[in-house]
């Protein structure tokens, strides 16, 4: 392919990505404002955080297998339109049953990440694919750091709803991508549907690090998923202790998710890939773990705006220096036939993760106290912070800016 034409298509895809997530982070922010108003509980909240997370982790195969057979192109378009659905739900949600059919419409929609990874593999020369998906975390970060503020801004000003909003962008974006986006592989009429073998080889893979968690590719496994559960724990109820702690609004929460988005493009644009370097992975992703669990324990105990900046600032450090380095230590380890395969199993304990996480922190918080989640989540990531002692510096210190992993994201 003419490196012109992969690179046109590249920036129509960044464009795509960047206009997506702006509409995904414009309502974000707002979900447990509109949860409360509508009479959810802490508890429920939680549960709308993690709804996305089990349709995601339902629907993406799914999605693999259309793209597979009928072409990448329909997959992503698919997802654009389903987006725009659900945040129609979320604007004209009467109830908290319809906002957790919106979040299950989302997650659904959002479950073709994989389909834009394919796509670039489809059409990016091998050499270059770690560059082209590091320019997709630059527009999937250049979108989370706008969305947030675009939603708040809606919220105060009131001329239109932030879920009309977002489902108005992703009808442009539909239309662009129907324009722009060309099919990046051949339709076949068989398609290339994993077989049940393979499908077994991804449960045998799967069954292995959850029996034997010690392993060198099993441990980093768990320091990821159990990373994310902590994180995600938090960010079930953050919104909820913001507004109870220090009166923190639909209007005002956006500003906050901007502060987050944007210390963490710093880190992984220009810190990151340094301190790999200079460390290694491990030691990286040990000081990862360091700074996820102080900003979690330190997150109740600050008393004013500018303790909780100080205090929040080192969560976003932490996970930009934890999970590409986990990603990474996977990728390095598996069996270079099998790396794609045990990615994927790391994902699919991550979802869980996604899951469980936002549910008992949303019990803890509404029967235990508004800081108990911070603080057990914390408890987490030092036992973390122990079994990260099992792993052992092994592969290449390379540059991992490009690696993928959202700050505040469901």
């Amino acid at each position: 392919m003419d490196p012109r034409d992969f690179l046109r298509r590249l920036w129509v895809l960044m464009l795509t990505v960047f206009v997506d997530m702006i509409g995904f982070l414009i309502v974000l922010p707002l979900l447990p404002f509109y949860a409360e108003k509508l009479g959810a509980t802490p508890f429920l909240v939680g549960g709308l955080v993690s709804a996305f997370a089990v349709a995601q982790l339902a629907v993406a195969p799914i999605w693999g297998r259309l793209s597979d057979r009928y072409g990448r192109r329909p997959a992503i378009l698919g997802g654009l339109l389903i987006s725009a659905v659900s945040y129609v739900l979320f604007e004209a949600a009467g109830s908290v049953w319809i906002l957790f059919l919106s979040r299950l419409v989302q997650g659904a929609g959002a479950g073709t990440v994989g389909v834009v990874q394919a796509y670039v593999s489809d059409v990016v020369p091998a050499k270059d694919r770690a560059k082209a998906l590091g320019w997709l975390t630059v527009a999937s970060s250049a979108g989370v750091m706008i969305g947030p503020a675009i939603g708040s801004l809606a919220a105060a000003v009131g001329t239109i709803g932030p879920g009309y909003l977002a489902a108005g962008l992703c009808v442009l974006n539909l239309l662009f991508g129907s324009l722009w986006l060309p099919e990046s592989v051949a339709k076949t009429t068989s398609g290339t549907i994993r077989s049940p073998v393979a499908r077994g080889t991804a449960r045998r893979q799967f069954l292995e690090i959850l029996r034997h968690p010690g392993g060198r590719v099993a441990a980093p496994v768990w320091i990821y998923a159990l990373g994310m559960m902590a994180f995600m724990a938090m960010n079930g109820v953050l919104a909820l202790y913001l507004e109870r702690r220090f009166g923190v609004t639909e209007k005002t929460i956006g500003w906050f998710f901007v502060y987050v988005g944007a210390v963490s493009v710093v880190m992984r644009a220009i810190v990151l890939g340094p301190m790999v370097r200079r460390f290694g992975e491990v030691r990286t992703l040990r000081m990862g773990i360091v700074c996820i669990g102080l900003g979690l324990a330190t997150v109740p105990l600050a008393r004013d705006f500018l303790e909780l900046g100080l205090a929040v600032l080192m969560i976003p450090v932490g996970t930009a220096l934890l999970f590409p380095s986990t990603t990474s230590i996977v990728s390095h380890r598996a069996e270079p036939h099998q790396t794609g395969l045990v990615l994927g199993v790391q994902q699919a304990y991550g979802g869980i993760a996604r899951m469980l996480g936002p549910l008992w922190s949303g019990a803890a918080f509404q029967h235990l106290g508004i800081r108990t989640p911070f603080w057990l989540a914390a408890l987490l990531m030092g036992a973390v912070w122990v079994f990260s002692g099992t792993v052992r510096e092994e592969g290449s210190t390379e540059d991992l800016s490009g690696e993928v992993e959202t700050p505040i994201l469901p």
